[in-house]
């Protein structure tokens, strides 16, 4: 195979960037397109189909790039999965576990690909910082905080789409839209914690039924601890993510300026061996060339890793099956917050299910429906 042909499943505005951006990379061919609203679809010369099953089974193409409302991602990607079609779906993943786990129990190929469009992955300073706490630089990991309030949006972002923050058709609000991203790189760097709690503000700034504020505490295995503060109603807004441990800090300000203080000694040796009441280690700063900067490629670059993974062999740089980790954790801050208690990760996803249905059952009550 020298040419993917990819069909397109939702022709919403963020598919639409991303019909343009397969148009640049030639060994995609965009062949199909499907949307349950015909007028999505005008003005476009490719094969058109009024439903994402419909193109699956019809379409006859050797992938799908799957951008519908939430709660049809499971079902698509499983349907595709089934007919060893290759999968990129945006992300989340799911709306909750239950669908998660469906979907990676329906990738049993292997020579099938699965994969998700966490395009910040690709963004040169997340990397770097991976890179840096994978080997070791920052000594046995303390702390973790990211303040991340520069996701503001308007009324009418909220208006653009009858599905959009609603519980029906979106399944959640910044926690599962925006911070998904944000979520996946935190887990992707310093993994998954154990317990969450959390404050959630259900249309604390803005006229809708899901969450748009989240503060929280996180609870890491081996003792490392982080808090998260974000919202949709804060401008001007912050994005500061910090990580301290026993050999330094690093702080990433606005996605690209990075700043790692170095302890000549330890924190935990310098506590153990110093003679000295008033004092803490010597420190230097140490700095990072350009490749530590700029946005990197982006949703380009998963669909480029996404090709070379069909085509090559490739290792995803995210593969469908880790998009599970971001959206429990997510989950948990939710739930946490609508509880008003602590919750354990691995999540119970049933009862996580349960903890939404009510929320749309509420909801629809509030509306007098």
């Amino acid at each position: 195979m020298d040419k993917i042909k990819i069909g397109i499943i939702g022709m919403g505005s963020m598919a639409r960037n991303h019909y343009a951006k397969l148009k640049t990379i030639p060994e995609f061919e965009v062949t199909a397109l499907a949307d349950v609203n015909p007028a999505a679809l005008q003005n476009y010369p490719e094969k058109k189909f009024s439903n994402g099953r419909e193109l699956i089974e019809k379409g006859g193409v050797d992938a799908v790039l799957i951008a519908t409302p939430h709660f049809d991602h499971a079902s698509l990607a499983v349907a595709a999965l089934k007919k060893k079609i290759h999968v990129l779906v945006e992300k989340p993943v799911a709306v909750h576990g239950l669908d998660a786990h469906r979907m990676v129990k329906a990738h049993t190929d292997k020579n099938v690909v699965f994969a998700a469009m966490f395009n910040q992955r690709t963004r040169p300073a997340f990397c770097k910082v991976k890179d840096l706490v994978e080997r070791g630089e920052l000594g046995k990991l303390q702390r973790v905080s990211w303040i991340i309030t520069d996701w503001y949006r308007t009324d009418a972002y909220y208006r653009s789409s009858p599905w959009r923050a609603t519980w029906k058709g979106e399944g959640g609000g910044i926690l599962l839209n925006q911070l998904a991203h944000n979520l996946d790189i935190l887990q992707w760097i310093c993994g998954m914690p154990e317990r969450v709690i959390s404050l959630v503000g259900i249309g604390k700034y803005h006229a809708i039924e899901v969450e748009d504020d989240v503060s929280a505490l996180l609870e890491f295995p081996g003792g490392m601890t982080g808090t998260l503060v974000t919202c949709t109603g804060e401008t001007p807004g912050s994005n500061r993510f910090e990580i301290a441990g026993s050999r330094g800090k690093l702080v990433l300000e606005d996605n690209n300026k990075l700043r790692f203080v170095r302890n000549e000694v330890p924190s935990d040796e310098f506590c153990r061996t110093s003679k000295e009441i008033w004092c803490a280690p010597n420190t230097w700063e140490v700095s990072f060339p350009q490749m530590a900067a700029g946005d990197g490629e982006q949703h380009a670059g998963i669909m480029k890793n996404f090709r070379d993974a069909i085509l090559k062999g490739a290792p995803l740089i995210a593969p469908g099956e880790e998009g599970l980790n971001s959206l429990a954790l997510g989950n948990a801050l939710l739930m946490s917050g609508v509880l008003k208690k602590p919750v354990k990760l691995p999540l119970d996803d049933a009862r996580y299910v349960k903890t939404l249905k009510k929320l749309e059952t509420d909801a629809a009550k509030r509306k007098g429906k």
